[in-house]
């Protein structure tokens, strides 16, 4: 072979080398994320922490298309069906009906969900401990925290003998709330008033509606779209003097008087990490579901003072963060 031709020859094969090693690259594996509503970005940011502790950091690794319903439960069914056909490689689905609408569609792509109830009860998983099927992820008890939520609201206010339950009837886990704070009301001698809300407007009637049977008090039920309405939750509170306890720490740093609950962004980074896992072959069936043991009381002491509350001093020793 003359040199000249060599030279063309291996110059050739150096220039399709790079072709040659994009085409043995593996496409980027993509999530799809799907939220009943949307996430603040501490949550979005905690989640990506959990995917970069198992190996995958966002955009160099793993790619993420999101979905939010903003509350419009309706529309999960449609956007769920849309992250099947686009294959993507794992589906995080949040809270209940972002999960329950995730589990309808497909019976193959794995799933992990953040959810506030049972996920045995609600045919998510087979068992806590060995899932089975294409889903696992954390139950963050959010609805198992009424009683606990109702006892330190007595506690906030003794005298109060007459207490509201605010649930979201669209949402699955109205029921499991319900006979949750209602079982914890009897123990006590706690009247119960039950309202429920799925729109902005309802919201007002709730209210109007506990000032008229003159509750004393008020617990509001796990939901993502009341989330969403935290700021008009604590003008309302305030606007009536209604002590109400809520149950993400959001609640109160956006005025509401106090909330308790699990910790959101340590809910968020476990779901991430799970993703991770996931992405690297590990199978749903044999990631058992996440039980949280940490919990967080967040009192705003501002709002008491803006209802006239005084907050004892047995609460304060043991919230978590005061704000003032």
């Amino acid at each position: 072979m003359r040199r000249r031709e060599f030279i063309t020859l291996v110059g050739g094969a150096a220039a399709a080398w790079p072709g040659v090693a994009r085409a043995q690259q593996r496409p980027m594996p993509v999530i799809g994320f799907l939220g009943a509503g949307s996430l603040r970005q501490v949550r979005l940011g905690a989640f990506r922490q959990g995917l970069a502790e198992a190996g995958y950091v966002v955009g160099r690794d793993v790619a993420i298309e999101y979905r939010w319903a903003e509350g419009h439960y309706d529309r999960l069914p449609a956007m769920a069906a849309e992250l099947v056909r686009r294959q993507v490689a794992v589906i995080v689905a949040t809270p209940i009906p972002g999960a329950l609408a995730a589990k309808a569609a497909t019976e193959t792509i794995p799933i992990v969900f953040s959810v506030a109830s049972d996920p045995v009860k609600l045919g998510l998983v087979g068992s806590i401990a060995r899932p089975g099927g294409n889903a696992t992820g954390v139950n963050n008890f959010l609805a198992e925290l009424g009683a606990k939520q109702l006892g330190l609201l007595r506690e906030l206010v003794p005298a109060a003998g007459r207490v509201g339950l605010l649930v979201n009837p669209t949402n699955e886990n109205a029921e499991a709330v319900t006979k949750d704070v209602t079982v914890a009301a009897s123990t006590i001698g706690v009247q119960i008033d039950i309202v429920h809300a799925s729109d902005s407007r309802e919201i007002e009637t709730a209210f109007a509606t506990l000032v008229r049977n003159r509750a004393n008090a008020l617990v509001v039920g796990a939901d993502v779209f009341f989330n969403s309405r935290r700021l008009q939750f604590a003008i309302l509170a305030v606007r009536h003097a209604i002590p109400a306890v809520y149950n993400v720490r959001e609640f109160a740093e956006a005025g509401g008087l106090m909330s308790y609950g699990t910790t959101s962004t340590e809910t968020y980074r476990q779901v991430g990490v799970y993703a991770g896992r996931i992405l690297k072959g590990v199978k749903p069936a044999d990631l058992p579901v996440v039980q949280p043991t940490k919990f967080e009381l967040v009192i705003n002491l501002i709002t008491a003072r803006a209802i006239g509350l005084e907050v004892p001093a047995t609460l304060l020793a043991i919230a978590d963060e005061v704000i003032e």
